[in-house]
C-alpha cells in the first residue's frame, strides 16, 4: 500500500515539472503563437490555447462550442487535462482552472537590446504615422471579429437585463426633462411674473444646454469611459434640476435648467454606445429598441405626476411674501427621482469591455468580460461553465503629443489646463467624424437627426398650441358685454369670469375676498369703492378712473392699471409675485392629458419596432417611418376640432418612433468605437438644435396660417426619410 502510495506521488511530481517545463516552452514562442491564433480567430468560431509549434505531439485542449468543457486530443481523462493557462497547481503557485494567468495582450514587437532578429517586425518609432494607423485599423478589424464571438459565448442573460434597467432610468431621466418644460412652463412664468418678452426661453434655454451637453459628454465618454461620464452627466442634472425648485427669481431659475439640460444632455447619446457595446450582434437591434420605451415611459411618467400635483395648489407654502414654494416645484423635485435612481444603480455596473480594449486596457475588459460571462452562466444554472478566453486583441495605441504642465503650476491652473487637454481631445475626436470612411455616414445622419427632431419637436409644440388656440377661441366666444352699467352700494364677494364692463360707474361699492379672472373693464369708474383680498388673473382695467378708493391685500398694480388715473386713492399690503392657483388655468388639466395621450400612443410602434428591427431592417424602418409621418401631416387640414386634432396628434406620435428607434440603432452601429460617444453626441446635438428652431418657427405660426407648418414639416420629414435610405445596412455589422 505504501509503494503504491509513493509511486502515485511520485508520478504526481513528475507531471508538475513536465507542466512548468512547458508553460516555460510556452512563454518563449508566444510571439507566432499570437500569430496563429489571429488566424483561428478570422477562419472559425474556436478558442485554442496558445503553445509551442515545436511540442504539437504533447496534448493540448480545444474549446467545445457545444457544451463549453474542454476535451484532451491525446484522449486522456478530463481531470487529468489541462491548459496552459488553467494548469494545475504546486506549493509555490496555486493556480485555479479558469483563472486569468495575465497574457500579454499583444507582442509589441520592439527589438531586444539594440538587436534586430531576423523575421521580427520594424520597431515602431521607425513606421510613419500613416502605416501606424493602417495597422490599428487592422487590429481594429481583428477585435471586432474576436469581440462578437467573446459577447456569443458571455450570452445574453442576467447581466444585459441589469444593465438595460439602469440605462433605462437614465434614458427615462432624458425624457422627463423634455415634458418638464412644457408643463411648468405656464406655471413658472406666472409664478414669478415673467414678463411677455422672456416667456419662451425657458424651452429654448433648457434645449440649447442639452445640446451643448450632448456633444461634450458624449466626447469625453470615448476619453474616460461611458459609466464614468454617465455618471457625472446624471449627477450634474440630478443637482440642479433639484435645486431649480428652491431658486425664486426667474433668471436663476434659467440658469439652472439650462445647467441641469446641459447634464442631461449627455444621457442618449452614451446610453445607448454604452448598452450596445455588450450586446451580440443578433440582440443589438431588438434590445436597443426595447431600451428606447424608457424615453415614453419618462413622458408617462411626467404626465401623470404634472396632472396628480400641479393642480393641487394647497400642497405649496411660503415663509412671507418673499418666499413661494408653489405645487409645480414640487413636481420638478419628483421629476429627479429617476435621474437620482439612475446615478444610484448605476455606481454598481461596470465599464464597458470594449472601451477598455480601445484604450488599451486588456486586463480590465477581460474581468468584465468574465463577469458577464459568470453573471449570465449562474443565472442559466450553469456555474460550471469556464470562461475561456485568455487573450483578447488589443488595438496598437498610438502616441500622440501632449504638452506638458509645469508641476509647481497653480492649481486652478492645472485644472484649467486638464479642461483645455480635454477639450482639445474631444476635437480632434469631431474631427475624425468627418474623415473618411465615416464622413459620409456623419453628413447623412446629421440631416436625418435634424430633420426628424424638426418635424417632431416643430409638431410637437405645434398641437398643444392649436388645441389651446381653438379652446382660446371657444372661450372667447362666450364672453359677456356690460355696457354703461351703474352699479351703487353693492358687495362683490363671488368671483367675476370672462366678462368685459364698458363705460361703466361704481359708486360705493365694495369688492371682498374675490376674483377677477378674465374680466376687462375699459372706460369705466370706481368712486368710492373699497378692495380687500382681491386676486386677478388676465384681468385689466383699461382708461380708467379711481377716486378716493381704499385697496388692501390686492394683486391689482401698475401693469394691470392701462392708462388709468388714480386720484385720491391708497394701496396697503399689497399682494407680492404673480398670485397663481390652478383654477385659473382652464385648460392645465386638458393638456396633461392630451400629451398624456399623445405619449402613450407610440407604444405600439415601439413593439413593432422592437420585433421587427432586425427582420425588415434598420434603413426600410427608418425610411417608411419618417415617409409616413410627413404623409400624415397632411392629414391636419381636417384638424378643425379638439378631438380630431388629438387624434392626429396620437396617429403622427405612433408612426414616428419607429424612426426614432431606427436611428438611435443605426447612429450606435455606424460608428467605431473610439469615436462612437463623439458622433452619436454631435448628432443628438443637431437634434437639439433643431428642437429649439422648430419651437421658434412652429410656435410663431400657432393661430396663423395651418399651410406653413404642414407643409414644412412635410418635406423635412419626406426628405430626412429619403436620404436615411441612402445610409448603410448595419443589420449585419459588428462593432468596429
Amino acid at each position: 500500500m505504501d509503494e503504491t502510495q509513493n509511486s502515485r506521488t511520485s508520478l504526481a511530481k513528475g507531471a508538475k515539472d513536465i507542466a512548468k517545463e512547458a508553460k516555460r516552452q510556452t512563454a518563449k514562442n508566444l510571439s507566432k503563437a499570437v500569430d496563429r491564433a489571429s488566424d483561428e480567430y478570422s477562419t472559425r468560431r474556436s478558442y485554442n490555447r496558445f503553445q509551442n509549434e515545436d511540442e504539437e505531439d504533447n496534448n493540448y485542449n480545444t474549446y467545445d462550442q457545444r457544451d463549453g468543457l474542454y476535451g484532451d486530443n491525446a484522449g486522456n481523462d478530463e481531470e487529468e487535462a489541462s491548459s496552459d493557462a488553467t494548469e494545475g497547481h504546486d506549493d509555490e503557485d496555486e493556480i485555479y482552472e479558469g483563472e486569468y494567468q495575465g497574457v500579454p495582450a499583444h507582442s509589441d514587437g520592439k527589438q531586444r537590446d539594440g538587436q534586430v532578429a531576423l523575421g521580427r517586425p520594424v520597431s515602431d518609432s521607425l513606421k510613419s504615422r500613416k502605416e501606424l494607423e493602417n495597422e490599428r485599423q487592422a487590429d481594429e478589424e481583428e477585435l471586432a471579429q474576436q469581440y462578437e464571438l467573446i459577447m456569443q459565448e458571455c450570452g445574453h442573460g442576467r447581466f444585459q437585463w441589469q444593465l438595460f434597467f439602469v440605462l433605462g432610468l437614465a434614458l427615462m431621466s432624458d425624457g422627463v426633462e423634455v415634458f418638464v418644460v412644457g408643463f411648468v412652463l405656464p406655471s413658472a412664468e406666472t409664478d414669478m411674473c415673467v414678463p411677455n418678452s422672456g416667456a419662451g426661453w425657458l424651452g429654448s434655454i433648457v434645449y440649447l444646454g442639452m445640446m451643448f451637453g450632448a456633444f461634450f459628454w458624449g466626447g469625453l465618454s470615448d476619453k474616460l469611459g461611458r459609466k464614468q461620464c454617465l455618471l457625472i452627466s446624471m449627477s450634474v442634472n440630478g443637482f440642479f434640476a433639484f435645486l431649480s425648485s428652491f431658486v425664486q427669481g426667474y433668471s436663476m431659475f434659467l440658469v439652472c435648467r439650462m445647467v441641469s439640460g446641459f447634464g442631461i444632455g449627455g444621457a442618449v447619446p452614451i446610453v445607448f454606445s454604452y448598452f450596445a457595446e455588450v450586446l451580440a450582434r443578433e440582440k443589438r437591434g431588438e434590445h436597443l429598441s426595447w431600451l428606447c420605451m424608457f424615453w415614453m415611459i419618462g413622458g408617462i411618467y411626467a404626465s401623470a405626476m404634472a396632472w396628480a400635483i400641479i393642480p393641487h395648489y394647497g400642497w405649496s407654502f411660503s415663509m412671507g411674501s418673499a418666499y413661494q414654494f408653489h405645487s409645480w416645484r414640487v413636481f420638478v423635485v419628483v421629476c429627479a427621482l429617476p435621474c437620482v435612481s439612475a446615478v444610484v444603480a448605476l455606481t454598481f455596473m461596470p465599464e464597458s469591455p470594449r472601451f477598455f480594449l480601445e484604450v488599451g486596457k486588456h486586463d480590465e475588459a477581460w474581468m468584465v468580460l468574465k463577469h458577464i460571462h459568470d453573471t449570465n452562466m449562474r443565472a442559466r444554472g450553469e456555474p460550471e461553465r469556464v470562461f475561456t478566453v485568455n487573450r483578447i486583441k488589443i488595438p496598437k495605441q498610438l502616441d500622440e503629443l501632449v504638452e506638458m504642465q509645469n508641476e509647481s503650476a497653480n492649481p486652478v491652473l492645472k485644472v484649467l489646463f486638464k479642461i483645455k487637454t480635454e477639450l482639445r481631445g474631444i476635437w480632434l475626436t469631431f474631427m475624425k467624424c468627418f474623415n473618411y470612411p465615416v464622413r459620409d455616414n456623419t453628413i447623412k445622419l446629421a440631416v436625418v437627426w435634424f430633420t426628424l427632431s424638426f418635424g417632431y419637436y416643430g409638431l410637437s409644440v405645434w398641437f398643444p398650441d392649436v388645441i389651446k388656440h381653438l379652446q382660446a377661441d371657444e372661450y372667447a366666444s362666450r364672453v359677456k358685454l356690460h355696457n354703461s352699467e351703474h352699479i351703487e352700494d353693492f358687495t362683490f364677494n363671488f368671483t367675476l369670469e370672462n366678462q368685459i364692463h364698458r363705460n361703466g360707474v361704481f359708486l360705493n361699492d365694495r369688492f371682498i375676498s374675490m376674483k377677477f379672472k378674465a374680466v376687462t373693464f375699459i372706460d369705466s369708474s370706481f368712486i368710492n369703492c373699497y378692495f380687500e383680498d382681491v386676486s386677478s388673473v388676465g384681468s385689466f382695467f383699461k382708461n380708467c378712473t379711481f377716486v378716493d378708493s381704499f385697496f388692501y391685500n390686492t394683486d391689482i398694480d401698475d401693469a394691470k392699471l392701462t392708462n388709468s388715473r388714480v386720484i385720491n386713492s391708497s394701496f396697503h399690503h399689497n399682494k407680492t409675485g404673480c398670485q397663481m392657483t390652478f383654477d385659473d388655468d382652464y385648460s392645465a388639466y386638458w393638456v396633461y392629458f392630451v400629451n398624456f395621450l399623445g405619449t402613450l400612443a407610440v407604444l405600439p410602434g415601439n413593439i413593432v419596432s422592437a420585433l421587427l428591427m432586425d427582420k425588415i431592417g434598420r434603413l426600410s424602418m427608418l425610411g417608411g417611418s419618417m415617409v409616413l409621418s410627413g404623409i400624415s401631416c397632411f392629414f391636419l387640414w381636417f384638424g378643425t376640432s379638439e378631438s380630431m386634432m388629438i387624434f392626429m396628434l396620437c396617429l403622427y406620435n405612433g408612426l414616428s418612433i419607429s424612426a426614432w428607434n431606427s436611428l438611435d440603432v443605426v447612429t450606435a452601429e455606424l460608428y467605431p468605437t473610439d469615436r462612437r460617444g463623439t458622433g452619436f453626441g454631435f448628432c443628438n446635438a443637431m437634434c437639439k438644435l433643431a428642437a429649439v428652431l422648430g419651437n421658434l418657427i412652429f410656435g410663431s405660426l400657432v393661430g396663423i396660417t395651418k399651410a406653413i407648418p404642414i407643409l414644412m414639416a412635410s418635406t423635412v420629414l419626406v426628405g430626412g426619410g429619403l436620404v436615411g435610405l441612402r445610409l448603410p445596412d448595419t443589420r449585419a455589422n459588428v462593432l468596429m
